[in-house]
């Protein structure tokens, strides 16, 4: 059972990384969305550009891991020069 100093940092930590998490995570299914229907239209780049920018925003700041990060951006522009979201 965690201390109480533990948890009380643990819940501030949870508290001030969900937003940067839950931007990435939704910037990342538009951005599938928009590569399912055209990803060679103005607004798959769109997509894409908005969730590698909250990627890296949110491996800076330490909410998710840079591989994780540098992974999920990979994954995400090798689907859109495919044309396809997976």
């Amino acid at each position: 059972m965690p201390s109480k100093k533990s948890r009380r940092v643990r819940d501030h930590k949870t508290i001030v990384n969900k937003p940067h998490r839950t931007i990435a995570r939704t910037r990342v299914v538009t951005a599938r969305a928009a590569i399912t229907e055209d990803a060679s239209s103005d607004e798959a780049k769109a997509g894409v550009d908005a969730a590698v920018k909250a990627l890296a925003r949110a491996a800076s700041k330490g909410v998710i891991h840079k591989n994780n990060a540098a992974r999920r951006i990979s994954r995400l522009v090798k689907a859109q020069a495919r044309g396809q979201a997976e």
